[in-house]
């Protein structure tokens, strides 16, 4: 007994001490912080896992002590030393480890999240660039007025001191670079990576810079402009006065006194001739800087200080009367003219833009990009008819136009320009559209009309009394192409579908299907004869001649099996796999055939027949697992199927019945509340069986997960969490109606209402059993 209890110390110290140095030796393969990013992801998720070991060792540590406080009562006193020293090797040993396992991981860890963060502080550095460089890129607006130039000189150096205080950052950002730099030597972080962010800020600062400069030259010019305007408009305000003064005076003057006052006016106002000319030489060298809208305005206060000057000289006080309004007329009319001809531009540009998507580019395309360009059609249809109301709008702009008196035959001209691209764009999309679904209905027909082609030429050869074995062997080869083609078509089901129509898709792969069980019983003919020929030939060859190639080929499907055990992360990975194991069923009916001709050569040779015999169980064997991998395969792909209908049926209860109580929510009155009540009842009278459904959903999800890939597990599990939270927060809003419902209904409706609140929550509870994967259906 004490010999026992000493092994099982020994043993449990050697299991432990093999666990904690294997550990270690994971821990020195990851303990670096050198290279790219997804080799320091990979490390940082293994030294995860190695930490997450931690738990392990702790109780192997326990067990350890358990056996030893076991040993050391039992054995004597000379080996109370040894295993009290082994017990102490075995606890510094683990001590190591586990400092090693934090300490690696932390490391590791500290990197990845420095280098995360700098990832992100340099793509808020680049989407800053960027967005700098979208501000800085277009020309400099020409602005309205003085008060618009001083806003965009102060816009302008407001994004130069943005720019000048985005060089803090940027150093601190380098610096953060070189740090990582040192750290990981990844190139992603290298000096020429620097110097490449410094040279895109250079470049932005130049441009603010020089922006800046130049709209306080342009500021400068108009703010002297203006000043001199307002210098001219208060001396021709104190003319104006003068003159109101000297015609309004009593006639307490007499006629030479007015008359030398009028003619000092008269002298004033000549002067100012002068005055305003030297305004309309300025004004022209303003404009030039100026939108047009602006320069019409500035010309229009130039032309008022002219007239105001003519009207010291005519009094025609009714001559600027209507002037002014039809500047108010002219200022309205450009304006929506304006607005028109940008709404016309802007529709001509995504119309074009529409166009250009739909180029299909030059030389012959492949089926994919007839998909695509088929794709692109339906997509730019869909923006066309929503254009339509802009092109009414348009129409609409054009007739509010004919209420004023000028000319708007340019912009009916744009106008009808618009609604003729935009007719055009929409009949060169339904072509085109046409055009490529009877192109791709070509494609599809394609290798049904090969196979067609190709039928007659095998069926004469099939016929052919002594055919060419090399003959043989290429429709062989030919044969397995045509599988693969049709298998192709039979997985673009939806494709179909969408492109031909459920009718004509249906009846097409009907054909396919045709086509594909003649070119199965063709592909038999064809190695039957290939047997046969091969039989003529090796009858006068050496048994190990034929033999060899049968225990390759074996070796060849063993290993092709091999490769189909790993779980496919979807649908359409399983739907594949189902394929290639039986094109491996259809190799392994070749190889029977084969072996059936050698076993021929055989039958007085016991030494060959004993090889054959280990050939045929081997041979067996490997049939009985092919078969059960597609049986489960299969069952794999039933199981897939029936969760992915039912989850999708459950989804769309779950969503319309949240869009009917939802919009109920805000109901209030007493007006049709009989009518919101049964429908509530009729919802509600639906919830046990949909729980009911629910349940089915998560069990056949689980079914699901068995046989999935981690990341297919993953995506399911995100599903069924996603589908449990949705039944939830119906449920939630479902009681929140009735608890609102039952505080606003008289008596007699609240215990009808009560009365199905207590019926829907105090329904039947259901539980999951753990049924067979055959029966959970």
């Amino acid at each position: 007994m004490t010999q026992q209890l000493q092994d099982e110390f020994d043993s449990s110290v050697e299991n432990a001490e093999a666990w904690m140095k294997a550990i270690q030796e994971r821990l020195r393969i990851n303990d670096n912080t050198k290279g790219p990013r997804s080799a320091l992801e990979a490390r940082l998720r293994e030294t995860e896992k190695i930490r997450a070991l931690e738990p392990e060792g702790s109780l192997k540590m326990d067990l350890i002590l358990a056996k030893a406080d076991a040993a050391l009562r039992s054995v004597g006193e000379d080996k109370k030393h040894e295993v009290l020293s082994k017990l102490k090797d075995i606890k510094a040993l683990w001590e190591e480890t586990a400092i090693y396992i934090t300490h690696c991981h932390s490391r590791i860890e500290w990197v990845w999240l420095h280098w995360s963060e700098y990832l992100k502080a340099q793509d808020e550095f680049y989407a800053w660039i960027h967005n700098m460089r979208v501000t800085l890129e277009p020309d400099i607006e020409l602005q309205l007025g003085l008060k618009e130039k001083q806003w965009q000189l102060s816009h302008a150096q407001v994004l130069l001191n943005d720019v000048l205080n985005q060089s803090v950052l940027l150093e601190r950002l380098l610096e953060e670079a070189a740090s990582l730099f040192n750290r990981i030597g990844d190139p992603s972080v290298d000096e020429d990576v620097q110097k490449k962010m410094r040279v895109e800020y250079e470049v932005i600062r130049e441009e603010a810079q020089s922006r800046v400069k130049l709209l306080e030259k342009i500021t400068k010019e108009h703010e002297q402009y203006s000043a001199n305007v307002n210098r001219f408009r208060s001396w021709l305000n104190g003319v104006t006065e003068r003159l109101n003064c000297c015609i309004g005076e009593a006639t307490k003057s007499s006629a030479g006194d007015k008359l030398k006052t009028l003619k000092e006016i008269a002298k004033n106002v000549r002067s100012g001739g002068k005055k305003w000319k030297h305004l309309e030489n300025q004004c022209a060298e303003v404009i030039q800087n100026t939108s047009p809208l602006g320069a019409e305005r500035m010309k229009d206060e130039l032309e008022e200080l002219r007239k105001a000057l003519e009207k010291l000289k005519l009094l025609s006080s009714e001559e600027e009367e209507r002037l002014l309004k039809i500047q108010q007329s002219e200022s309205a009319y450009e304006s929506q003219a304006r607005q028109l001809e940008a709404d016309v531009q802007e529709l001509k540009k995504d119309l074009q833009r529409l166009e250009n998507d739909l180029d299909p580019g030059e030389g012959e395309m492949t089926e994919d990009e007839f998909v695509t360009l088929w794709r692109k059609c339906n997509a730019t249809r869909a923006a066309l008819a929503a254009e339509e109301s802009r092109v009414e709008r348009l129409k609409a702009q054009l007739k509010d136009l004919l209420r004023f008196s000028q000319d708007v035959q340019p912009h009916a001209k744009g106008v009808v320009s618009a609604i003729q691209k935009y007719q055009s764009v929409r009949g060169k999309t339904s072509k085109m559209s046409t055009d490529t679904e009877a192109q791709l209905s070509i494609l599809f027909q394609n290798p049904l009309q090969d196979f067609e082609q190709w039928k007659p030429s095998v069926q004469m050869l099939l016929e052919t009394p002594e055919p060419a074995l090399a003959h043989i062997e290429a429709a062989l080869a030919e044969s397995s192409q045509f599988k693969e083609k049709l298998m192709t078509l039979q997985l673009k089901k939806d494709l179909l579908n969408n492109i031909l129509g459920e009718e004509k898709a249906k009846s097409f792969l009907q054909e396919v299907a045709e086509a594909s069980k003649e070119r199965e019983f063709l592909h038999k003919s064809l190695l039957q004869s290939k047997s046969k020929l091969q039989n003529l030939i090796s009858q006068h060859e050496d048994f190990d001649a034929g033999f060899t190639p049968l225990q390759k080929k074996l070796s060849t499907i063993k290993a092709k099996l091999d490769l189909e055990k790993e779980p496919r992360p979807d649908l359409l990975g399983k739907k594949t796999q189902l394929q290639r194991l039986q094109m491996i069923q259809d190799d392994l009916a070749e190889l029977a055939i084969q072996m059936e001709e050698v076993e021929k050569l055989i039958q007085s040779n016991t030494t060959h027949r004993h090889e054959m015999n280990q050939l045929s169980s081997d041979f067996q064997a490997l049939k009985r697992s092919l078969e059960v991998m597609i049986q489960q395969s299969e069952e794999h792909i039933q199981k897939h199927w029936a969760y992915n209908e039912k989850l999708s049926d459950l989804q769309q209860w779950i969503t319309v019945t949240t869009g009917k109580i939802d919009s109920y929510q805000g109901a209030d009155g007493e007006q049709n509340t009989e009518g919101r009540v049964a429908d509530l009842k009729r919802w509600l009278a639906e919830f046990p069986d949909k729980e009911i459904q629910l349940h089915l959903v998560e069990a056949h999800g689980q079914l699901v997960m068995e046989n999935s890939s981690p990341e297919e597990t993953a995506h399911v599990q995100a599903e069924l969490d996603q589908l449990k939270q949705s039944w939830r927060s119906l449920k939630e809003m479902a009681t929140g109606l009735l608890k609102k419902w039952q505080l606003n209904r008289p008596v007699a409706d609240k215990k009808k209402i009560a009365f199905v609140d207590s019926r829907w929550m105090s329904g039947p509870t259901f539980q999951l059993l753990d049924v067979e994967p055959n029966h959970k259906q």
